[in-house]
């Protein structure tokens, strides 16, 4: 399924675009049909770059569930009739990496689109040159708060919910709960970090109580150990512990935090709220924790008769046996890619990366597999909000329970 990025393919796609550059138009005419790069009567390529290798590559398996889940679309006859060709490449999370794998996959393969790429400071660093070339960068796994411009980067869209979102929420239930509280924050040491620790302190500041932070600790993704981190923060006096990690940073946090016998209100960013970190921390270490939710989780638990989590274990047990059945990550992957899928197929036979970011953008009320039930897409062409309305929960040491009623911003 992925192929060696530095072989031309000279297919029907390839010719498709060398028979455009004939043409005065940008598109390649069939009777009704329109086409950009990477399109054609019978292909639909389209990419992504995420960490296959390095110190977030668990998130890789994202990449084999979208290699799967369009494997068994093309087994079935593809998107209106054209086979998906999906080319998922490794950046190892790091901004030159991604840089060079994401123009591979633009001037060599001529993707039509990207979708579900990771990482803010990977994204950021193809973020104006996707941009320059008007190439959709589309549900990306980052929500940061910068690809919610659809006037200056009308071409990027977050997948996520927004960062600043999740932690206006998260302090106003913080003040809610524990006005006087003491917060401890551990936090990743770039544009991820920095975009919810700004909201989250103005929340506190505007609310006018005695909330605050006392503490502040930092760590890089290339760090070993957050021991030393956490270590600090438990002397602080802290009682609550605000957690914006990812990958293996937020297993080992949450292990230490029980390790050192610290019991503060722990707060923890969406994006890890999967099974497989807290399987990697120990589920009995994670218990208590708050987060924000807006997905259902696969394998056993309350979701496990939910129709959609069913379709994604067929799926997994088809084409990824070696796979967890409660790996929410690669969940997460197959939710995105079913969504890329409803965006091509809402193309038609108008395969132009200007109708593919028109369909994203109009994905408004669109239900991903993946999505708590009354959680949808909200795009529109002038806000890129990818969801506005999301769940307070709280893991209970074996699954999250999920507030009755949803907070909408």
């Amino acid at each position: 399924m992925t192929k060696n990025p530095s072989r031309r393919d000279f297919s029907a796609a390839a010719l498709a675009t060398i028979a455009a550059s004939t043409l005065p138009a940008p598109y390649v005419w069939a009777a009704d049909k329109k086409y950009d790069a990477g399109a054609s009567d019978t292909e639909i390529k389209i990419g992504q770059t995420v960490p296959h290798s390095g110190p977030g590559s668990l998130y890789g398996v994202l990449g084999r569930v979208g290699e799967a889940y369009f494997q068994m679309l093309n087994e079935k006859g593809g998107i209106n009739g054209r086979k998906v060709k999906f080319l998922t490449m490794d950046d190892a999370y790091s901004a030159p990496k991604c840089v060079e794998a994401t123009r591979r996959l633009v001037e060599q393969e001529e993707v039509l689109a990207l979708y579900g790429s990771l990482g803010t400071a990977p994204q950021t660093a193809v973020h104006k040159y996707l941009n320059s070339k008007g190439v959709p960068q589309l549900l990306l796994n980052t929500g940061a708060s910068k690809w919610n411009n659809p006037k200056e980067f009308r071409w990027t869209m977050a997948g996520l919910p927004l960062y600043p979102t999740e932690a206006r929420i998260l302090a106003r239930h913080v003040v809610s709960v524990k006005p006087n509280a003491k917060i401890g924050i551990l936090y990743q040491n770039d544009d991820f970090g920095r975009d919810f620790l700004g909201p989250f302190k103005k929340v506190l500041a505007d609310a006018g109580g005695t909330a605050q932070v006392i503490m502040e600790q930092t760590y890089d993704l290339t760090d070993p150990t957050v021991d030393s981190q956490l270590i600090n923060l438990s002397k602080s006096g802290a009682d609550i512990f605000y957690n914006i990690s990812t990958g293996k940073a937020s297993s080992q946090s949450i292990r230490k935090v029980a390790e050192l016998g610290w019991k503060p209100l722990q707060l923890l960013s969406a994006g890890s709220t999967g099974k497989s970190i807290l399987n990697a921390a120990g589920l009995e270490n994670a218990s208590g924790i708050v987060a924000i939710r807006y997905s259902k989780d696969s394998g056993p638990g309350p979701w496990e008769n939910d129709k959609d989590v069913i379709a994604f274990d067929t799926l997994r047990k088809t084409y990824l046996p070696n796979i967890d059945p409660d790996n929410t990550i690669a969940y997460a992957g197959y939710g995105q890619a079913v969504s890329m899928g409803e965006i091509l197929r809402r193309c038609g036979g108008e395969l132009t990366r200007e109708n593919v970011l028109k369909q994203a953008a109009n994905l408004n009320g669109f239900h991903s597999p993946f999505f708590l039930d009354g959680v949808n897409y909200s795009y529109t062409p002038d806000d890129y909000t990818p969801m506005k309305t999301l769940f307070i929960s709280t893991f209970n040491g074996k699954d999250w329970q999920v507030s009755d009623k949803p907070v909408t911003e």
